[in-house]
């Protein structure tokens, strides 16, 4: 279950600095402000070693608990969270005031989910090997059916925790993700769900093997970068499947990565999917959770997608290839002004002797600017990484937002699209080509939205459903009658935020200025940029693209040419204009 769950907001919102946060996950009041840490953030994980015979996890070696508490003031109006949280987690305490949300009395409660009644005569429970926050694992032997002899994992969660609508909520939530996802080798597998009573019951599959952390650990702290890669091979499958199937982690970390066995080759297991939610691509978060030391910038800011898992992989790719984290500090305020503010070092060893490559991969996901930042499926298909063994690089949504923004787009917008996508590289091409073949594309080697919709209804779970992916694909109407071939592809699903964090953007951009000065530059008056930019008539278009146009011959300038890849935003227009 999650610590704090947010509804998704249509429009993502943009703020300065974080809210703050309780030590039970949610924004703090303006009465907790002024407080000192009641306990130090830098705590074990709450979880016991899961086998009698494996080492302890030290205080020293361990990652923090997921309480965000910090001195940092909103970034909206304060909420009163923490008796909001407290009567959500049954903690509400007699001197504490809680905030009337309707009838939540726990007297009226329906704690009755609908599964199974039979647990107890299907398997027999034995020893705890794990608890958390909201309830406690236990190995359990399976007594009949086709698992019978097999060892298996059950989450026991006590149905006297659930004293509030949304601790239920969360519960129905997280068994709906791990019904829904299913099929992906690196998925710890969901076998069945039961309640009592008393308690409900999550069998899931046992995975022996310990956490990555504990292995990193073992190794010093430090993976050779061919290690490396067969972690981060492993890590990102699982997380460009989810993403696909619009669910977000939301808790990435080396704790939530466990290996089947004790095999040193033993396949990776993604785990603890009680922060997870499912969200649209044209959708954004905005509740804040997750692991200090692994939390995205846009978390803190509250406006996120499934760019957040992407910053979590980043970091886990720093500690694997260097032994120590990007961001640190002694404090929690510390640690969140460090992932908003600093930049990680690649300076010192053993930067220095890794790869060029591994640097920049990791550089690529450790960007603060979540845009910029690579998906799962371009991570894959990185040249640090893609020649890796039996590299199988997956659908990306990206691509299905990107294209959609190109068929929106104006005649002029798409011409400049075009010129910067004949600058590419191999490099860069590899990916495009492997998300066309992907599509299908038809004997004549084009792309239709019949395309699309094929090509995620082959990958499609129940998840996807549950996201309402296909839904955002079908938006895509303009593509009805659109055939792409390759070429129009590449201008299509060629990110320009993720260009210009490029080393190289510069030349690319001069590159494919040159191109289209060729090809596609002409003699234009500004009410027909504005006309083509679909600014409404109470925009003061002068004010907004008189730079755009070079005046000496009525073309559009370099700088006109690289805000119209981007297309006219916020960011280029004064405070009274609008866009209609």
């Amino acid at each position: 279950m999650g610590i704090c769950h947010g509804k998704p907001s249509p429009t993502p919102a943009t703020h300065d600095e974080p809210a703050q946060t309780s030590s039970n996950g949610g924004p703090l009041s303006n009465t907790e402000t002024s407080k000192p840490p009641s306990f130090p953030f830098y705590s074990p994980s709450p979880l016991p070693s899961a086998f009698k015979n494996s080492p302890a996890i030290s205080t020293a070696n361990s990652t923090p608990l997921r309480f965000f508490k910090r001195p940092f003031p909103p970034p909206s109006p304060a909420k009163h969270i923490k008796a909001l949280l407290a009567r959500r987690h049954g903690s509400v305490k007699p001197n504490e005031a809680a905030i009337p949300e309707g009838n939540e009395g726990e007297l009226g409660l329906d704690k009755n989910f609908g599964f199974s009644k039979h647990f107890t005569t299907k398997y027999e429970t034995g020893e705890e090997i794990g608890r958390g926050h909201f309830g406690y694992t236990c190995l359990a032997n399976v007594k009949k059916g086709e698992l019978k002899g097999r060892e298996v994992a059950v989450k026991i969660v006590p149905k006297a925790k659930m004293t509030t609508a949304i601790a239920i909520e969360d519960v129905r939530r997280e068994v709906k993700i791990l019904r829904a996802l299913s099929g992906h080798k690196n998925l710890a597998q969901f076998y069945d769900v039961y309640e009592d009573h008393d308690n409900v019951y999550i069998v899931m599959e046992l995975c022996k093997g310990g956490e990555l952390l504990d292995r990193i650990l073992a190794r010093g702290g430090k993976y050779s970068e061919d290690d490396a890669k067969a972690v981060m091979v492993q890590i990102l499958s699982v997380v460009a499947f989810c993403h696909l199937q619009g669910v977000v982690h939301r808790d990435l970390k080396p704790e939530n990565f466990l290996f089947s066995s004790k095999d040193e080759n033993s396949p990776l297991k993604a785990i603890d999917f009680g922060l997870s939610d499912f969200v649209k691509p044209d959708e954004r978060l905005n509740d804040i959770v997750g692991s200090a030391y692994y939390v995205a910038p846009e978390v803190l800011h509250r406006s996120y997608n499934t760019e957040a898992d992407m910053w979590s992989i980043g970091v886990i790719a720093y500690i694997l290839l260097c032994g120590s984290r990007p961001f640190w500090a002694r404090t929690e305020s510390g640690i969140f002004r460090a992932v908003l503010k600093a930049d990680p070092s690649f300076e010192e060893a053993p930067w220095p002797s890794l790869s060029a490559e591994a640097r920049d991969f990791v550089k690529r996901l450790l960007n603060k600017d979540l845009r910029k930042r690579l998906t799962a499926a371009q991570a894959l298909s990185h040249p640090w990484i893609r020649n890796y063994q039996d590299v199988k690089i997956p659908l990306d949504m990206l691509v299905f937002r990107l294209v959609r923004a190109y068929i929106c787009s104006s005649s002029l917008r798409r011409s400049a699209l075009g010129a910067l996508a004949k600058t590419l590289t191999e490099d860069q091409l590899f990916y495009l080509r492997q998300q066309f073949e992907l599509l299908g594309p038809n004997k004549l080697g084009c792309i239709s939205l019949q395309n699309f919709k094929t090509a995620l209804m082959k990958n499609a779970t129940d998840a996807m459903k549950e996201s309402r992916v296909l839904d955002f694909v079908s938006s895509i109407g303009a593509l009805q009658y659109r055939r792409l071939d390759f070429e129009e592809f590449c201008a299509a699903a060629t990110s320009v935020h993720q260009m210009e964090g490029l080393e190289n953007w510069e030349q690319h951009a001069r590159r494919a200025y040159e191109l289209f000065e060729k090809d596609g530059n002409r003699a234009i008056v500004i009410e027909e940029l504005a006309s083509e930019l679909g600014l409404g008539p109470s925009v003061p278009v002068h004010v907004v693209l008189h730079d755009w146009i070079r005046h000496s011959d009525g073309k559009l300038s370099f700088l006109g040419f690289v805000r119209l890849l981007h297309g006219i935003s916020s960011r280029y227009m004064p405070k009274q204009a609008t866009v209609s």
